[in-house]
This record gives C-alpha cells, sequence and structure tokens, in this order.
C-alpha cells in the first residue's frame, strides 16, 4: 500500500512539472509573438528622431503648421499612423492566409521559419541603427521590415492559438499573458534605454539587441515542446478524434473511391488543391457561423477599439503639470506604453484564476461594446497638436492615466475571455481550426483599428 502512495505521488509530482514546463513554453511563445511589434511601436522616439533631418524650405505652407503648433515634418507627422497601417494589414492577410493553409503546411515549418526570419529582421534592425540614411529611404526600410515581420509573426500567432486549442482551455492563458509581457517588457526596456542617459541611437542598439535574444530564446523553447509528454499526450488525442468528413473519406478510400492529395508524391492536380482548399474554406465558415461568430466578432471589436486610438491619439497627448521637469519625458513612456502594458498584462493573466463573465453570458458582448466610450475619452484629453478641435475636456495628466487603466485592463481581460472561449465552443476535432480562425478576427480587429485611426487623429 505504502509502495502505491509513493508511486501515485511521483505520478502527480512528474504530472504537475510536464504540465508547469509546457505552459511556461507557451507563455514564452506567447511573449515572442507580440515582442517583435512592442518593440517598434514603443522605439517611435528612436524612429522619428531619424526622420528630422528633411531639408525644408520655409514657405506658406510650413508657416500655417508652425502657427497651428506643428513643427513636424510630414514623414514625422504620419510615422504612427503608417506604421500601425503597415503592421496591420500584413497581419490581417497572413492571419487569413494560414487560416487555409495551416493544414498542408506543417506546423514546425510555420512557427519555427516564422521566428528565424523575425530574428533575421531584428539583426538587420540594430546593425541599421549604426549606419547613416537619408529620412526617406530610413523611413521606407522601417516600414519594409513592419510589414515583414508582421507577415510572419501573423503566421506564427495563428499557428500557435491553432496548436493551444488543441490542449485545455487555460493553455490560451499564457499565450496572451506572454503578450502581455511582451508589451510590458518592451516599454520598459525603452524606459531604461532612456534612463542610461546614453545617446539615444546607443540605447536603440541594445534596445533591439535584447529583443534578438528573446525571440532565440522562444525558437529554442519551441524546439523543446514536441519532447514533452504532456504535449505529446493531447497531439495524439486530437489525432486520433477524425472528424465526420474524414471517416467518409476512410470508408470511400477502402472502397476504392477516393484517392488522397498526397497519395502520390508529385502527382497532386491543381484541381484537388483546389477542392482541398475550397473544403477547408467551407469548414472554417462552418465553424464560425455555427458556434464562435459571437466570440470572434467580439475580440474583433476589442482591438478595432484599441488600436483606433493606441498608439495614433494617445501617444499624442502632453503633459500639462510636467513643466520643465523630468516626468515630460518620461510621461509618454510611462503613462502610454508602460502602463497600458501592465494593466494589459494584469487583464490578460487575470483569466488563469477568475473567468466572468462566461462563454454563454449576455454581458461578454454588452462589455466589449461599453468599451467604445474610450474613444472620445482619449481624443478630449490635451491632444497636441489639434487641429480641427480646440476643446480639451481632460487636460489634467490623472485624467489620461485614469482612462488608460481602465482602457487597457479592459482590453486584455476581455480579449483573453474571447479567444480562451472561442475554441472551448467546438468539438475537440475542430478546436485547431476555431483558434485559427480567432486569430484571423483578432488580426482583422487590428487592421480595421489601424485604419480608422487615422480618422480619429485627423478629426482631433
Amino acid at each position: 500500500m505504502a509502495a502505491d502512495n509513493n508511486t501515485s505521488e511521483i505520478f502527480t509530482c512528474v504530472t504537475f512539472h510536464l504540465y508547469n514546463s509546457v505552459w511556461l513554453i507557451f507563455f514564452i511563445l506567447g511573449l515572442g509573438t507580440l515582442l517583435p511589434w512592442n518593440f517598434f511601436m514603443t522605439a517611435t522616439m528612436y524612429f522619428t528622431s531619424r526622420l528630422k533631418d528633411v531639408p525644408t524650405v520655409h514657405s506658406s505652407n510650413q508657416t500655417a503648421n508652425v502657427t497651428a503648433g506643428d513643427s513636424r515634418n510630414v514623414l514625422e507627422s504620419k510615422f504612427n499612423n503608417v506604421m500601425t497601417l503597415c503592421a496591420m494589414v500584413p497581419l490581417l492577410i497572413f492571419t487569413c492566409l494560414n487560416s487555409f493553409i495551416h493544414q498542408r503546411i506543417p506546423q514546425k515549418l510555420r512557427i519555427s521559419g516564422s521566428l528565424t526570419v523575425i530574428l533575421v529582421v531584428f539583426l538587420v534592425t540594430a546593425v541599421v541603427v549604426k549606419v547613416e540614411l537619408a529620412p526617406l529611404p530610413f523611413f521606407v526600410l522601417t516600414m519594409v521590415k513592419i510589414v515583414c515581420i508582421n507577415s510572419f509573426g501573423a503566421i506564427f500567432q495563428s499557428s500557435l492559438f491553432g496548436l493551444a486549442g488543441i490542449l485545455p482551455a487555460s493553455y490560451t492563458t499564457p499565450i496572451m499573458s506572454g503578450q502581455g509581457l511582451a508589451g510590458t517588457f518592451a516599454a520598459f526596456s525603452m524606459i531604461c534605454a532612456l534612463a542610461s542617459g546614453s545617446e539615444l541611437q546607443d540605447s536603440a542598439f541594445g534596445y533591439f539587441i535584447t529583443a534578438c535574444i528573446v525571440i532565440l530564446l522562444a525558437i529554442m523553447s519551441y524546439l523543446i515542446l514536441p519532447k514533452m509528454e504532456f504535449f505529446q499526450y493531447y497531439m495524439e488525442s486530437s489525432r486520433s478524434a477524425p472528424s465526420a468528413d474524414e471517416e467518409n473519406k476512410m470508408d470511400l478510400l477502402k472502397k476504392g473511391a477516393y484517392r488522397p492529395a498526397h497519395y502520390k508524391k508529385g502527382q497532386q492536380s491543381f484541381s484537388t488543391c483546389v477542392t482541398d482548399w475550397l473544403h477547408n474554406i467551407d469548414k472554417a465558415l462552418l465553424v464560425l457561423s455555427n458556434q464562435i461568430w459571437v466570440m470572434a466578432l467580439s475580440v474583433c471589436f476589442i482591438f478595432t477599439v484599441t488600436i483606433g486610438v493606441f498608439p495614433a491619439v494617445t501617444v499624442d497627448v502632453k503633459s500639462t503639470v510636467a513643466g520643465e521637469s523630468a516626468w515630460e519625458k518620461y510621461f509618454i513612456p510611462v503613462s502610454c506604453f508602460l502602463l497600458f502594458n501592465v494593466m494589459d498584462w494584469a487583464g490578460r493573466s487575470l483569466t488563469a484564476i477568475c473567468m466572468w463573465p462566461g462563454k454563454d453570458s449576455i454581458w461578454l458582448p454588452i462589455l466589449v461594446g461599453l468599451r467604445v466610450v474610450f474613444i472620445p475619452l482619449f481624443m478630449l484629453c490635451n491632444v497636441q497638436p489639434r487641429v480641427i478641435s480646440q476643446t480639451v475636456w481632460f487636460s489634467h495628466d490623472a485624467w489620461y492615466i485614469i482612462f488608460m487603466i481602465f482602457f487597457s485592463f479592459s482590453n486584455g481581460y476581455l480579449a483573453s475571455l474571447c479567444m480562451c472561449f472561442g475554441p472551448k465552443k467546438v468539438p475537440q476535432h475542430e478546436a485547431e481550426t476555431a483558434g485559427a480562425i480567432m486569430a484571423f478576427f483578432l488580426s482583422l480587429g487590428l487592421a480595421l483599428g489601424a485604419a480608422v485611426s487615422f480618422g480619429f487623429r485627423a478629426a482631433i
């Protein structure tokens, strides 16, 4: 009896260790999904500083800009909007693409290959810090790099959510929590770089090298994941539960009436490829229309509101209490980027212990819809320069900070709930498809937010 008890305790201990190891790996991978974008977004001070050297002619138009309080050139003034658009549109396109090709391209190639490309892009970014470039070529190169990291980042993120959909619902939480930490880590790194007193370009070099190290850690973590027995168990379970469509194919195969696409290597016809793609699209649409459309639209709306004002509007809010103090230098890095990411991370992480409202509750879409109030609240803060509306209702820094706390916390918590519940509203064999669909609608929200951000900023 004692021996049996000891064996049971050892088994429980090993299971707990494996559970937490896989959880930690998914946390690191989640960190790797948003870290590249957050490092680019929080480094706007460095990027815009490289755009200031545009030769200017003292024309009447320029005089009008200065009079209006905006002495920035065109590249500087449009950098945040164009950066967001160049990030979110490729993210949407490649997430959509991955939803239909994830069954045709090996998962290992999609995830490890994407991380490798992102690592190379950051190495190039670090090198460019030390290279003198004219503002326009630098602007174009930066946007090309942003398109690249978000294209491959979309494939990585969508594949990761699909992978997590196979595991218990709690395994979406470490991904969302890791994504929240990505922003916090990036913002904190930038603040440390500013506080070091080094030249901005020297600080940026160390900043981007730090990102390279974290991405390399994510690659190593993913290579370890397939060796974990806990992970292997759920992968085998997902393969052992074929869908009704797959069972029909097996019956036809036995009768000789169906030949799979990979029946003869190199003999796959174009029509078969199209048929498989259409089948995947039909399957995805069926899963969406029947079971997860509420969760999908909710996560889309959450990120449309968030990206619509952050950072395009929030980054231009000026402190009214700083004066000539150091707070003026740290106001946006701390109150905008660090505070947003800390509270967003807190909201995402809270779903590990609390998941209210439930997946079938009407309160979830209601709370999601209420977030639209943050758009006018931020627009009425002390956003400068103001061209159309000179009305500022919330000029004090405290209002901006309070709005940012609720804005970021609700973003993290509600988005994490939707991403957790989506794959769990479908049968086990459709969980990966549901996860990929949820990732697509998340990206759709980001792209829509990037598009409307131009209008929100122009309306101020």
